[in-house]
């Protein structure tokens, strides 16, 4: 299987975030991606494919916030990385605001995703290692992977959190419907509700939405990924929340993937892009499921059987020490499938 990533992607750090009501040491750091790579043979640097793909999903007030936020905050006098500390509680009124603490407020849903000089270009490279395992599945590979990092399922097309920036997946699964493809399908397999991807999906018929993840009754992101939202519009039924109560092991994982399958077979994609998070292991430090490292290789032999051409990205997980094997131990799935 071919596997991209760059090392710009390291550069992004930002030195602490804002969890459960104080501020830690950020956990989506480099170290994660030091640990996958070094696990990973024969990894790729990603071709530049340019902004397109970018700007086919987020818009372009946002982009313009990504590239400059660092630059206006340090203009105005603030220490350290950009971090948000008011937002709108209802909808965001369509003002022309110009102060950057009013522009992290529109552009971000939460203060544990702060923005660098550096985040924009690991971002865009990490997109760009997105975009090229989907060219090689796209030119005949079944299934290919990219080392996403900075993740991507929690940007939506104008907001940013949840460490995320850039939707990898919904990049991936628009610029194969822009290159072809009639249907796509993402299955969403991180401890985290995808509620970006969700929401830029929702209203669309031809990009379908199932996601595994814990229940927003107990865990972030909390306003969105229950089971009732099925989607809208021409969209209505596009969209299969499978919420898990935590403590959840492989038998009611494998059922809730199961049942994802079997919609996603139902919708008949001519590709499958997988956002897989690591985060659902059991002994990652921010989430409660608890599946074991030899269960990956048995949930991607799963998703492998429907034959499918399949773009896997990573999103989550951080027991940085336990990424390289589980990581692997997924993709040994795809393999041996």
């Amino acid at each position: 299987m071919r596997q991209f990533f760059s090392p710009r992607q390291f550069a992004h750090a930002p030195l602490q975030e804002l969890h459960n009501g104080g501020f830690t040491a950020y956990a989506e750091s480099p170290s994660r991606a030091e640990m996958m790579a070094a696990a990973l043979a024969g990894l790729e640097a990603p071709d530049d494919h340019g902004d397109a793909a970018i700007r086919a999903v987020h818009s372009a007030a946002y982009i313009d916030f990504l590239q400059t936020a660092p630059a206006a905050w340090a203009a105005a006098g603030r220490p350290g990385d950009v971090m948000g500390y008011v937002w709108p509680v209802v909808g965001r009124r369509p003002l022309n605001l110009t102060r950057i603490d009013a522009l992290v407020g529109q552009f971000s849903f939460d203060a544990s995703t702060p923005l660098t000089a550096d985040t924009w270009d690991a971002a865009y490279w990490s997109t760009q290692s997105a975009l090229c395992a989907l060219a090689a599945v796209l030119a005949g590979d079944p299934a290919a992977f990219a080392l996403c990092r900075p993740p991507g399922h929690h940007a939506g097309a104008d907001y940013l959190g949840g460490y995320c920036y850039l939707n990898t997946a919904a990049i991936t699964a628009q610029s194969a419907r822009d290159a072809g493809a009639g249907r796509v399908a993402i299955l969403d397999i991180d401890y985290h509700h995808g509620n970006g991807t969700q929401d830029i999906f929702y209203d669309r018929g031809d990009v379908f939405y199932a996601s595994l993840h814990a229940d927003p009754a107990t865990d972030y992101p909390f306003y969105w990924g229950h089971a009732d939202e099925r989607g809208a519009g021409e969209g209505l039924g596009a969209t299969l929340n499978l919420p898990l109560p935590q403590g959840t092991k492989l038998p009611g994982f494998r059922q809730a993937q199961t049942t994802a399958l079997a919609a996603i077979a139902a919708f008949a994609p001519d590709l499958l892009v997988v956002s897989f998070g690591a985060d659902t292991w059991e002994g990652d430090p921010i989430s409660h499921l608890k599946l074991a490292t030899d269960d990956y290789a048995v949930l991607a032999a799963d998703i492998a059987a429907r034959n499918w051409p399949t773009v896997i990205l990573m999103e989550g997980g951080y027991a940085v020490d336990a990424l390289g094997s589980n990581v692997t131990g997924f993709l040994s799935g795809f393999a041996t499938a």
